[in-house]
């Protein structure tokens, strides 16, 4: 019998980069990190169901449980030192729950909000914002209509409004979050980019940069 659920799907953005540059024992011990963050995240019923590689599923029967589950995740990995950031997305919809298994289209439509979610966001449905008894001014901010793969109408998406960033820095090359500059690497001669380890700051040296340039967080 389908039963209506919040779900939560959150990811690390940068994991391929960081596995590519400090090798896969050092992507498995970042892996570790972070479930170990997500269960001290976790507020009354909602639970860690599901990990595949850098993906989390959270679930509860409480919409109110999941909200301040993801504002603590949000928070908690943003003040990590040499950590990723995270981004996800959050519904509240029908799900059938089979063995330890669940199925529906609830599941598509998180992963596809989720998808949208930018580097240290999370973004929710509508369905999962209407849900909520926290409608404290600003927690909800409209990003417009999207249309969304597989999904047969635009949905309307909120990115939750959640003070997690500190000015902090990122490396360009692992996409770690550099929470101290005094103590990274920095690039001689320029104070706006910082590495975590002097191998990524010769990889950018050498014009190797992975992904986009270094940029300060807002």
């Amino acid at each position: 019998m389908e039963k209506n659920v919040a779900i939560l799907l959150a990811d690390l953005s940068g994991y391929s980069a960081l596995t590519e540059v400090h090798g896969a024992a050092s992507a498995a011990n970042l892996i570790d990190r972070y479930i170990a963050i997500a269960k001290n995240c976790l507020v009354g019923d909602s639970r860690l169901h599901q990990q595949t590689g850098d993906e989390l599923m959270f679930l509860s029967d409480s919409p109110d449980a999941m909200l301040a589950t993801a504002k603590r995740l949000a928070t908690a990995s943003a003040h990590e030192a040499y950590f990723l950031q995270v981004h996800g997305g959050l519904h509240y919809g029908k799900l059938l729950k089979r063995g330890a298994n669940y199925f529906g289209t609830a599941l598509n439509l998180a992963a596809r909000i989720a998808a949208k979610a930018k580097a240290g966001s999370f973004y929710c449905s509508a369905e999962f914002a209407a849900c909520t008894t926290d409608q404290a001014d600003g927690i909800f901010q409209s990003k417009g209509k999207y249309l969304l793969k597989n999904i047969s109408e635009e949905k309307e998406l909120f990115e939750l409004n959640i003070a997690n960033k500190n000015g902090n820095y990122i490396d360009p090359v692992c996409r770690m979050l550099i929470l101290n500059p005094e103590t990274a690497f920095r690039y001689p001669n320029k104070d706006h980019i910082y590495f975590c380890s002097s191998q990524c700051l010769e990889v950018y040296k050498a014009g190797q940069s992975l992904l986009q340039p270094i940029h300060a967080l807002s």
